[in-house]
């Protein structure tokens, strides 16, 4: 360590530096003297984001206000939410669950999904959100995959989602409901925890003990859970300050839902740790619920999606002359690239503009962002925080990483040492191996870096699929589609959108005896998304006679985006023999398939 990062005593001392002085003078234990720790050198996330505050004395500031969706605000104190978590992971240890298991939440926007990530967190536990929108297929799946023990949902969604599957996950010992309904094999949550000892429970985590399991698509295969250890809360702490000028004291509001990286990184873990109000509300969204929000909660700091940013805009600038934003101080977006109108939309009618910020499930936290105090660049995903390297980089002849020059497209990758980094996928070694070139994290991201530094999204390397800042993997789709006993083949893009960027399409081969129809495609469409459910189910569907593909039998997702999109069909080297995608029967196809 250098002498000039000797003479800074914490983070809040780089605060006041320009960003070049704060990324030469930056170092990851300045932000570890921020925090309390546990004794012996220990580390665990829930200490630091609840009873760090409450042993400082600031105990009875409001750390979580739910906004309900009937109308009630309901206000959770620091030593509110320090007892309660407290009490779970009492709850945890009686009902046998050990350090290391996994407890899964599939809930909404309410409190207590805080209340069981904290709790599981103290109990050296793991947590794993699911999203509440998707199907029985992709919460089992995940259940199976990230071997878990427990599972805190309501009453509603377990009958719908998770009762009829129950017997094929032995391993999901205990199902508590928010709601305490008594439904077989379940249990109360909210009796249990009342009976829970109310004292502070051990705690033995270190800093690279397994924390969370996000969930994250690939291309092929299963979901890949993505492991992260306690040591992540330093970089939440870090990026909430330097990238999203989050102070204690704010009040904040992280509209994500809490089933995704975001809305437990930066809609749990970071506000708690800064020590601010952390909004939650129960409501899904409405322009006037949305601007209501922001005028009477007084918010500060506002971390949004795109999708949402545009539908605003769709609303019309004259909308929010009806309500006073005044307290706004900055806006934020993540989650897709954010298009440049939507920042110079902000900057016109809020009278900020959003920042943009990148990050993935992979990385845990913010990675680059546009960053406070800087000139915002419009379309730019902004600059490397301080503690970030990143390079743009293709590969040379034997497969090294080559270092591109600015404005060359190229693979955005990032130094894998900064503490947030996931540790792995979950039973999936090879699958992180490939992730990994020497020192580097290789995102599957094309970007452009110009000369002052700045990051351009370009495209993906892969497949995935990003609707409303959701990644889909089109295998997870086709797998489902090709369970339907009238279909051969399935293969799915992500089709532009202008509101949520992508949407699912799939391509279909019949088998022999069927015949396209309207009748049937509605049918298909409508099984995908009682299995998948909406998030995650195809939007459009169209009937083909065959799908591109290689020789050796793997479909080319690229042939069917560019033909569905007009461009070039690019090397047809390695295809088969392809009729190019012949509509069957009533000219059900690519051109002429209904939306849903």
């Amino acid at each position: 360590m250098t002498a000039d990062s000797h003479q800074v005593a914490s983070l809040e001392a780089l605060l006041p530096l320009d960003h070049s002085a704060r990324c030469q003078r930056f170092r990851w234990s300045l932000v570890r003297e921020a925090l309390q720790g546990l004794p012996g050198g220990g580390l665990n996330i829930a200490v630091e984001a609840v009873d760090r505050h409450v042993r400082d004395g600031r105990g009875e500031r409001v750390a979580l206000r739910w906004l309900a969706r009937d109308g009630r605000v309901v206000d959770y104190r620091y030593r509110e939410l320090q007892s309660l978590s407290d009490r779970f992971a009492h709850l945890l240890r009686e009902l046998g669950v050990g350090a290391g298991e996994r407890v899964f939440s599939l809930l909404g926007r309410v409190p207590e999904l805080h209340i069981a990530a904290l709790g599981t967190l103290k109990n050296a536990s793991v947590f794993c959100p699911l999203f509440s929108a998707f199907g029985p297929e992709p919460i089992a799946t995940r259940l199976r995959l990230g071997e878990g023990r427990v599972l805190v949902t309501t009453s509603t969604l377990y009958r719908r989602k998770v009762a009829g599957l129950r017997s094929s996950l032995p391993g999901l010992r205990h199902v508590l409901l928010i709601d305490d309904e008594d439904i077989e094999n379940t249990r109360g949550f909210h009796e249990l925890l009342a009976a829970a000892p109310n004292t502070p429970p051990e705690i033995h985590t270190a800093a690279d003990t397994m924390a969370l399991l996000h969930f994250t698509s690939g291309t092929t295969g299963t979901p890949k859970a993505a492991v992260h250890v306690h040591e992540a809360v330093l970089a939440h702490l870090a990026s909430a300050r330097l990238a999203l000028d989050l102070r204690p004291d704010d009040v904040f509001w992280c509209t994500a839902d809490p089933g995704w990286v975001t809305g437990i990184s930066y809609g749990l873990i970071a506000p708690l740790t800064v020590g601010a109000v952390n909004l939650l509300d129960e409501g899904e969204f409405q322009v006037d619920r949305w601007y209501g929000i922001l005028q009477n909660q007084r918010v500060n700091v506002w971390y949004t999606a795109p999708t949402a940013i545009r539908m605003l805009i769709r609303a019309g600038d004259t909308v929010v002359d009806n309500y006073d934003l005044g307290a706004l101080r900055f806006l934020a977006s993540v989650g897709e690239p954010l298009n440049a109108e939507a920042v110079v939309w902000g900057e016109r009618v809020l009278g900020r503009p959003f920042h943009d910020t990148w990050w993935q499930s992979e990385t845990g936290a913010i990675m680059i962002a546009n960053l406070p105090g800087l000139p915002v660049q419009p379309g730019s995903m902004g600059l490397p925080l301080p503690g970030i390297e990143v390079r743009v980089v293709r590969r040379g002849e034997n497969g090294e990483l080559v270092a591109c020059v600015p404005g060359e497209e190229g693979e955005l990758a990032l130094k894998n040492d900064w503490p947030s980094r996931f540790r792995g996928y979950l039973n999936s070694p090879e699958r992180y191996r490939k992730t990994l070139v020497g020192d580097y994290y290789l995102s599957g991201d094309l970007v452009r870096q110009d000369e002052a530094g700045y990051v351009w999204f370009v495209g993906r390397t892969d497949d995935v699929i990003k609707s409303a800042g959701h990644l889909i993997g089109p295998f997870e789709v086709e797998s489902i589609l090709m369970e339907h006993p009238s279909v051969a083949e399935a293969g799915v893009i992500g089709k532009p959108d202008p509101v949520v960027m992508e949407i699912v399409k799939a391509f279909v081969t019949l088998r022999s005896g069927y015949r396209a129809s309207q009748d049937l495609q509605r049918e298909l469409l409508g099984f995908a998304r009682q299995r998948l459910g909406p998030a995650v189910a195809p939007r459009e569907l169209a009937f083909v006679e065959d799908l591109p593909k290689t020789r050796s039998g793997k479909i080319l997702r690229r042939v069917l985006k560019a033909r569905e999109l007009g461009l070039p069909l690019g090397d047809l080297s390695v295809l088969e023999t392809y009729a190019g995608g012949a509509n069957q029967g009533d000219g059900i196809g690519p051109e002429t398939g209904n939306k849903t």
